[in-house]
């Protein structure tokens, strides 16, 4: 039996979690299940000593960038923080920002989900909104995806039902990236890049809420998988 790839998640902070006495480094379990399924090993980073991400990735075959909290305005040129922006963690987004700069440049197969997908964007030079009213949270809804994209042929549908937890999203494209799916709001739903060095794939919405009962959101990890086969 061949070897499962390697699919690197960086874990996020936690305050407190209900199992242990402590502050933890955590992922969503349903996250790592839809990884297993789609015949990845889900291999959790601690998300600390951004100097060493590279090094620490040379091990993964693919990149998986989770949800999380809110990326410090800065980073996207914002001066005045809106009283909405959550859970910044100086630590965290340093980890995420040379993960991605690292998977991008070394084409590195990469699965971007949601607080993923923004910090792909920023990297690239684009900006957020900080705070979007109405906000997406506990929402699902329908959405639209461009013919031919690379999300169209993974998913195998031009439509689907988005499982979405955020309040921010893509306001200026980074360099290179391509809007690929919207909901009826307008709001970008999904990114790929125009001229890829490897498979990439940034989704705003949180595939993994659906993805056992959903084939077209598990497809979405299934085909992180295969790039990470080679």
């Amino acid at each position: 039996m061949s070897r499962r790839p390697i699919i690197a998640i960086p874990s996020r902070f936690a305050a407190d979690t209900s199992a242990l006495r402590y502050a933890a480094v955590v992922t969503a379990r349903a996250l790592a299940d839809a990884v297993h399924r789609a015949g990845g090993e889900p291999f959790l980073m601690h998300p600390v000593g951004a100097e060493e991400t590279a090094s620490r990735l040379a091990l993964a075959d693919g990149l998986l960038l989770p949800g999380g909290g809110d990326l410090a305005p800065a980073l996207y040129g914002e001066r005045v923080v809106h009283d909405a922006v959550y859970d910044v963690d100086a630590e965290q987004d340093a980890f995420d920002l040379a993960a991605a700069r690292h998977a991008l440049a070394e084409g590195l197969p990469t699965l971007a989900i949601c607080r993923g997908l923004q910090v792909v964007n920023v990297v690239l030079g684009g900006r957020l909104h900080q705070h979007m009213e109405p906000g997406h949270r506990h929402l699902v809804h329908p959405v639209g995806v461009r013919p031919g994209s690379l999300l169209a042929g993974t998913a195998e549908t031009e439509k689907v039902e988005a499982s979405c937890y955020h309040h921010q999203c893509v306001s200026a494209l980074g360099e290179g990236l391509v809007a690929t799916a919207h909901a009826a709001d307008g709001t970008v739903e999904a990114v790929e890049l125009a001229e890829p060095r490897g498979w990439f794939l940034g989704v705003q919405w949180h595939p993994e809420d659906t993805a056992h009962a959903d084939p077209a959101n598990q497809r979405i990890f299934d085909a992180l998988v295969e790039a990470a086969r080679g």
